[in-house]
């Protein structure tokens, strides 16, 4: 039971609510500044003011006898689309979620992977008026042969709005037994925007503290 002292709850089935994330850091990996640097996860600068917290956020949170714990998203605003600078000035957009989260493991550690829907929907038009699912097919005319580029303008025309995934790892670091509050610290690993196809996602590192009621 030593893994329950962190848990404001008896074994159970609890309902977590007022689930919030609120990021502290992000990094972005990517090659380095300097000279044939190996890609890391390198620092940025937010550019995105105010909108980058996760809240309201529920799904059942169950706690078994042995201490394990599981949490699965449900509902609430599970996404935010955010925009961090590179300190060699890119910018990169991504969309910081835990969408279809399923979490397990003990409360020191547990963790899952969530779905990352695309940065852009479907209908969205590019400069060329290109899109997923409106605009034209074609903006650019694919040439007879010979140039080496052709891969990359099928990328530019055909629009892609897949989904990917990413994984979280959260913690809990403090609770209030008699409110069934809980507060911890999270680290998330998710690809970043890849501009309806035409580009390779970077990794995006999100490190933040997350807090969350329990009611059974």
């Amino acid at each position: 039971m030593e893994d329950l002292i962190h848990l404001p709850s008896s074994p159970g089935k609890y309902n977590a609510k007022k689930f919030c994330l609120e990021p502290t850091s992000f990094t972005v990996k990517a090659e380095g500044v300097s000279k044939n640097s190996p890609p890391d996860f390198q620092k940025t600068k937010l550019m995105t003011r105010l909108t980058y917290t996760l809240d309201e956020i529920e799904g059942p949170f169950d706690v078994s006898s042995d201490g394990s714990i599981k949490f699965e998203e449900k509902d609430g605003i599970d996404y935010a689309a955010v925009t961090v600078q590179l300190p060699g000035g890119e910018r990169v957009p991504f969309l910081f979620t835990i969408k279809q989260l399923v979490a397990s493991g003990k409360a020191d550690s547990f963790s899952g992977e969530f779905l990352v829907p695309s940065y852009r929907g479907s209908s969205f038009l590019d400069p060329k008026g290109r899109g997923g699912s409106t605009g034209y097919d074609n903006a650019v005319a694919l040439p007879a042969g010979g140039r080496g580029d052709e891969e990359e303008l099928v990328k530019e025309n055909n629009k892609s709005t897949a989904s990917s995934t990413g994984k979280i790892t959260l913690s809990v670091t403090k609770s209030k037994p008699e409110t069934g509050e809980i507060i911890g610290v999270f680290e998330s690993v998710q690809p970043s925007d890849t501009d309806l196809g035409a580009k390779t996602p970077k990794d995006v590192k999100i490190q933040g503290i997350w807090y969350a009621q329990l009611d059974q």
